[in-house]
């Protein structure tokens, strides 16, 4: 009977030079190391100290850790002993069986634990006590340099250690993705997907085995020789399931690997097997064929399996495909672009908005096959803040082909074409679509509103594929200032304001920021509608940096009445926005609001603006609202002003004086 067999030994690769630098120092591994070589010490991690802070953040040591480098555990360490082998992965006392899974699988393949494990390193010649790893994060591979000082207890390492007593990449490997994400405590409970795609920068795809397609066993197969990496586990019901062994001596809850699949004939008939590796190093499956199952076996007692592909082929196709990948970096924030699922229509248009235009349809067919895969960034690393997995997913719709951000009234009467199969609180969900070749608006969200996390959305398509983010530009749409009615032409409420205006200035005509906020509470206070608080000095201050002309410090009567022009207008647009009539205007529909008022600003303008007015119950009083526009209106026109004297719609050059009279003044 074959068995499958990767033989082990080292391998020469090179040393992948594009990841970027994580320590402190802004130094590299060899430059770290050579300083230490040169002083003749052994590196200590100041990023990663050898303390409880390091291993735990919640919960206490159960027993004394004593840390120690692998020269005081054993006589002769080695990195690596006779190659990287899923045997050198043997679990410890910490919960991270879907890493360990994952770790199993990446030994598999060489060229993707050489760049994972880089090869330059060992406790022989330029031993300086410090190694380092690689691991991908949203879009970009990092090297992360740890000290070799590990967890151990009564000269045993604590945590994931190999078979062989003398050998370490693997848990210097842990240590490193435990200072990745925080601390060790981190790792504890995860998908083995989450680890296989740090391992790679691959894709992931998940397949419920009593779902999966009739060509299973091909895809499984296809996986495999490719090189990607798989996993699998058993569901559990609920949490006394966990790690509960089945009758058939499989544990439930618990990440296994997939490491070979195989056909042979037995009996005449050609029998499919799977081989399945535990992480905790024990052969447990007691039905038929041993170590390795018949297939039809491990598609009755798993229940999931996820495949990380090292390049998103399409592993149902006989074809290797090569796919064109966009990234989008993105941010949910609590008041502007936090807007939960489709279920929350008052908010859910004000969540990030991606253009796909899908140009060409795949070879031979009439649609465009496309994959989504949506990641929420570091919830493991702030674990320790209280922070748990969201629940995630996104939706897409048919573009109206208009380049702005959709509003309100568009999700209200429009059906999507697409979504993900689920939202959950996985760190990331993907999943493979067909859609006729046109314009789409992919929407990213958390299920909940209010909810906030950093994310990076990845698009695959078979053939090239163009997005554009639609809240990244800037655009407004000023009118001019309405010229001062003449003196005989005057409105009864213009008659009634001149009155006012004269009784508070005086002689000069002129109104100072004390007098000017008197004269608009006296007029606001008239309008019945309007769920009034008085405007704040601050707010008159504002009011006159952006119209006053002469540069005084004063509003004279024409000054005042082109403002109170505005006045009225924005008036009308704040009640019309606060519409329970509560005094005050939801953060989310600022966004509206603002462009009703000529503004069209981009998602990160929005958020510095709500964090700036919005109270803690995301609204903003009349006031707020006020203030806002006459800062945007101020700083706006004053750009406009700087770019036509420059020439130049688009920039403004300011020297450190010219900018510092800018910002005091705006």
């Amino acid at each position: 009977m074959p068995y499958l067999y990767r033989a082990p030994g080292p391998q020469k690769h090179p040393v992948p030079k594009d990841a970027r630098i994580t320590h402190s120092s802004g130094q590299s591994f060899e430059q770290l190391r050579q300083e230490c070589v040169q002083k003749g010490v052994l590196f200590e991690d100041a990023d990663f100290p050898a303390n409880s802070s390091s291993l735990f953040y919640r919960e206490r040591p159960q027993i004394p850790f004593v840390w120690k480098r692998p020269g005081e555990i054993v006589k002769n360490p080695e990195f690596i002993l006779g190659g990287a082998t899923r045997t050198d992965i043997c679990q410890g006392e910490l919960g991270d069986c879907w890493l360990l899974a994952a770790i199993a699988s990446l030994t598999l393949n060489d060229n993707a634990l050489a760049r994972v494990v880089p090869q330059d390193q060992s406790f022989g010649p330029g031993y300086a006590g410090i190694f380092h790893f690689q691991f991908w994060q949203h879009s970009e591979w990092l090297d992360v340099v740890i000290d070799d000082r590990l967890p151990t207890f009564r000269d045993r390492l604590i945590f994931l250690h190999s078979a062989d007593h003398s050998e370490f990449w693997s848990a210097l490997l842990e240590k490193a993705y435990a200072k990745l994400n925080g601390s060790y405590e981190a790792l504890k409970g995860g998908s083995t997907i989450e680890a296989m795609e740090d391992f790679t920068g691959g894709v992931a795809e998940t397949f419920a085995t009593k779902e999966a397609p009739e060509n299973f066993y091909e895809i499984l197969e296809k996986a495999l020789k490719r090189g990607s990496l798989v996993g699998c586990s058993i569901d559990i019901r609920n949490a006394t399931e966990s790690e509960a062994r089945t009758p058939f001596g499989l544990i439930k809850g618990h990440a296994y690997s997939v490491t070979g699949i195989d056909q042979v004939n037995f009996q005449g008939q050609k029998t499919e097997l799977i081989r399945v590796r535990n992480p905790w190093g024990q052969v447990e499956w007691k039905g038929s064929w041993s170590d390795r199952m018949a297939f039809r076996d491990f598609k009755a007692h798993f229940d999931k399996v996820e495949i990380c592909n090292l390049t998103p082929d399409a592993l149902e196709e006989d074809a290797l495909h090569k796919w064109e990948v966009t990234v989008h970096q993105g941010s949910w924030v609590r008041g502007s672009t936090a807007g939960g699922c489709r279920n929350f229509l008052d908010t859910f248009w004000t969540n990030p908005q991606i253009k796909l235009s899908l140009t060409e349809k795949d070879e031979g067919q009439e649609d465009c096959t496309f994959l989504v895969a949506l990641m929420q960034k570091d919830r493991r690393k702030l674990k320790r803040f209280g922070a748990d997995m969201l629940t995630i997913g996104y939706t897409i719709y048919q573009s109206p082909g208009k380049d702005e951000h959709l509003n309100k009234n568009f999700f209200r009467y429009n059906a999507s074409q697409a979504r993900s199969k689920t939202f959950i609180n996985l760190r990331e969900v993907s999943d493979r679509f067909k859609l006729p070749p046109g314009e789409y608006i992919l929407i990213p969200s958390t299920f909940e509103p209010h909810q906030e996390a950093d994310f990076c959305l990845r698009i695959f398509s078979e053939k090239k594929a163009i997005t554009q983010d639609m809240d990244g530009d800037v655009d407004i749409e000023l009118p001019e200032p309405p010229k001062p009615t003449p003196p005989g032409q005057e409105t009864e409420e213009e008659l009634q304001f001149r009155a006012l205006f004269e009784q508070v200035a005086g002689e000069d005509m002129e109104v100072t920021a004390e007098e000017l906020e008197y004269v608009l509470n006296a007029g606001l206070q008239k309008k019945k509608d309007l769920q009034f608080k008085k405007l704040s000095l601050t707010s008159c201050k504002n009011i006159i940096s952006l119209m006053d002309t002469s540069g005084n410090g004063k509003l004279e009567f024409g000054e005042f009445t082109v403002f109170w022009d505005k006045l009225k207008k924005w008036t009308n647009l704040f009640l019309q926005f606060d519409t329970d009539k509560s005094g005050t205007m939801s953060s989310y529909e600022l966004r509206s609001a603002l462009k009703a008022a000529g503004f069209q600003l981009s998602h990160h303008l929005l958020q510095l603006i709500v964090l700036r007015y919005a109270d803690e119950g995301l609204q903003l009083g009349f006031d707020d609202f006020l203030n806002c526009l006459v800062r945007l209106e101020n700083a706006s026109r004053v750009f406009q002003a700087l770019s036509t004297k420059n020439k130049d719609k688009e920039f403004i050059h300011l020297n450190i004086n010219e900018f510092i009279n800018l910002t005091m003044n705006i």
